[in-house]
């Protein structure tokens, strides 16, 4: 049964109390980075920097922010204080609250710096200031722990100091319609006639009742690019943003051909792969017309799309005499994890989106979560009870697991898997990257550090899954213990004054990291999964560390007066691994005694390999055996109809086609395993 918008309020705000109290943050602080994750993955805004500043004299607030790399700035404002019970946000106290967050940004575009340089709000205002030239948009955000006024009128967009602006808001009412999608964001509305005045003409391209409908559009690229401007990222579905993070936006030949041959681009660039949920069409003088898409998701194409956007708007290029061919696929909610991967890596010839962009359903994160929902974690000291962490691969699972539960059920689950003990993908590319020598990766925010995170282990699974095991494992829920024990260390020392949080802990571990590898040892992240907690041994290096980092990155160098764009920056992480000598030197015995010797960290770790080898044998075995030898008989006669098979592959079809009599070896079953893959990709569809 579907939860009231008061349920929903208390077990939101027990969430954030809960939150606050394991971080050792502020109420407020918690619930905007729960915001704020909601926000990041469904694609609203790319990233989230908390910066809490109000001046009540002045009427100005702020909460948080975050530049965006098309020339917009995301600014939030919150409706926060603390609230025991469900109460109403009226259209008085919207207008009041967007009001301070202008002012804010009104004044700061005006450069009259007045907070200390050193905190976060300084920095912000800094930043507005430096960037007027290049900013196009701003997007004000308001999110509130109350529920909008039914009687709320909604806000249009205007110009702030020159600047197009929007305004958003994100009540209790909306959050919780958003978690209660099951997995699946906010749907795209778009209406062509109401926003350009027509509809977009088109072809039916399928037949029949029982197919899936589809269309063939040539799309006017300035319709292309508007909806790009409007929607951003919200526009591509969530692989292709992570494509376009962790490459340039702008492919050269590409732009060269919108600025030199635009009478050429329909012949020269591949077109785009679209879905939606739904599509309403109309006949206008006889022409067939999409009038309405609910849902439009770029699944290919998104270099095309964000090329067109650029380019018309650093370049001024003229797209009017430019049109983009669509393919466009209507495809249910129900379907699309399993359809919109296949139609992603099929339709991509150019820039394949390949097991490197990391679908949800990427076997790394299938084989991820699999070690999450049956490795039990030792119960920590002073508890009897053993837990489990819970790895969300795909957004949503974890509240998805509990919605058939009954009230006893649902309590049990999350005594089985704490809610702070659960993990997103974005979570473990943080957790990784800063150990793995790329914390200037995880200062550019979640979605950027995400993309080169699933660039670095997409290749690494290419060329052998046995690293992934259940040691690597549990050393990434070590390294996530670590993480948040940094997080609330140095939220507790006395010199932090609020802001950098995220660089600090980002650039402390990393420090932490090349600090032991300089003396030939390691982390025991062994002892860690163990105790499930850090010892006061490293709890004091990490102050240390931390304090160290602090006070560097708080004062960058001359000429550079922004200290969030200073620790985005390459020089920023190569003088703090210039003080690992400096600070070895404040570091105790106890510790150095605690590390474990490299040899003996990479023999765990090979021994890990071979038994993955092993379990990935079994594996293989057992989903060959799964398939009946009536179904390899169809694979086999399908492929070699097409002269698909090598001479390898036909023997080993063979054996399969005789299961249960004969049993593929564990190398065949590998073979067999590729030409299930095959077949996947020549329509087939296996079991």
């Amino acid at each position: 049964m579907e939860q009231s918008a008061e349920e929903f309020f208390h077990d939101f705000r027990q969430e954030t109390l809960a939150d606050a109290e394991a971080g050792s943050t502020y109420q407020l602080e918690s619930f905007m980075d729960a915001v704020a994750k909601e926000l990041i993955e469904t694609g609203f805004v790319e990233g989230f920097e908390l910066c809490n500043y109000r001046l009540p004299k002045g009427g100005m607030r702020v909460d948080g922010y975050w530049f965006n790399d098309e020339g917009a700035l995301d600014i939030f404002v919150a409706d926060f204080d603390c609230r025991r019970t469900l109460e109403t946000l009226t259209q008085t106290e919207v207008t009041a609250a967007f009001k301070r967050v202008i002012n804010f940004f009104e004044f700061s575009l005006g450069g009259s710096l007045g907070p200390d340089v050193t905190t976060p709000e300084y920095a912000l205002m800094r930043q507005i200031a430096d960037r007027r030239a290049s900013l196009r948009k701003v997007n004000f955000y308001l999110v509130s722990e109350r529920i909008l006024s039914g009687r709320f009128q909604s806000l249009a967009d205007n110009e702030v100091d020159g600047l197009e602006a929007s305004y958003h808001i994100w009540d209790i009412a909306r959050l919780q319609r958003q978690r209660s999608s099951r997995g699946h964001k906010e749907a795209l509305d778009i209406d062509f006639v109401g926003l350009f005045g027509d509809g977009i003409n088109c072809l039916p391209a399928n037949l029949g009742s029982g197919a899936y409908q589809s269309f063939l559009i040539v799309m006017p690229a300035l319709i292309l690019a508007r909806l790009y401007e409007r929607y951003s990222a919200r526009l591509l579905e969530q692989n292709v943003r992570t494509f376009l993070q962790a490459r340039a936006q702008v492919n050269k030949g590409i732009r060269g051909t919108i600025l030199n041959e635009p009478h050429m681009f329909f012949a020269y660039n591949n077109g785009v792969t679209a879905t939606a949920q739904a599509v309403e069409t109309r006949l206008k003088e006889g022409h067939l017309q999409i009038a309405r898409i609910t849902d439009l998701q770029i699944v290919n194409g998104g270099q095309t799309t964000a090329s067109l956007f650029h380019t018309q708007r650093k370049d001024k290029a003229d797209l009017s005499a430019i049109f983009v061919q669509m393919k466009l696929s209507v495809i249910d909610n129900e379907q699309s994890e399993m359809i919109v991967p296949r139609i992603s890596e099929y339709a991509n010839t150019q820039n394949r989106v390949n097991a490197a962009d990391f679908f949800s359903n990427h076997p790394f994160h299938v084989r991820m979560a699999d070690f999450s929902r049956r490795i039990w974690a030792p119960a920590p000291q002073g508890t009897q009870r053993d837990t489990k962490w819970f790895y969300e691969r795909a957004r949503g699972q974890y509240i998805d697991a509990q919605s058939k539960l009954t009230p006893g059920e649902q309590n049990r689950f999350k005594a089985e898997y704490p809610k702070p003990q659960m993990f997103t993908k974005t979570d473990l590319a943080k957790f990784e990257n800063v150990f793995d020598d790329h914390p200037k990766w995880v200062n550019l925010g979640g979605q950027k550090n995400f993309a080169k995170y699933a660039q670095r282990i997409g290749k690494e699974w290419e060329k052998s899954s046995d690293g992934f095991n259940e040691f690597y494992y549990k050393r990434a829920i070590a390294r996530a213990i670590l993480f948040r024990a940094t997080e609330k260390l140095v939220s507790a020392q006395p010199w932090y004054n609020g802001g950098y949080r995220a660089n600090i802990v980002a650039y402390t571990l990393a420090l932490l990291g090349q600090i032991t590898g300089h003396r030939n040892g390691s982390l025991d992240f062994q002892k860690i999964w163990n105790a499930q907690n850090i010892d006061q041994t490293l709890t004091a290096v990490l102050e240390v560390i931390s304090s160290a980092v602090n006070e560097d990155i708080v004062h960058p160098p001359q000429g550079i007066s922004n200290i969030s764009e200073w620790a985005k920056k390459d020089g920023c992480w190569t003088r703090l691994q210039g003080k690992i000598t400096e600070v070895e030197e404040l570091l105790s015995d106890e510790f150095w005694s605690s590390l474990v010797s490299e040899d003996d960290s990479k023999l765990e770790a090979n021994l890990a390999k071979k038994v993955q080898k092993i379990d990935n044998g079994i594996e293989a075995q057992t989903r060959i055996l799964s398939i009946s030898a009536s179904e390899w008989n169809k694979i086999s006669k399908a492929l070699s109809a097409r002269n698909l098979l090598t001479p390898k592959e036909i023997g080993v079809l063979n054996i399969a086609m005789q299961i249960p009599q004969k049993i593929p070896t564990e190398k065949q079953c590998a073979v067999l395993l590729e030409t299930i893959e095959k077949a996947k990709k020549e329509g087939l569809m296996v079991t």
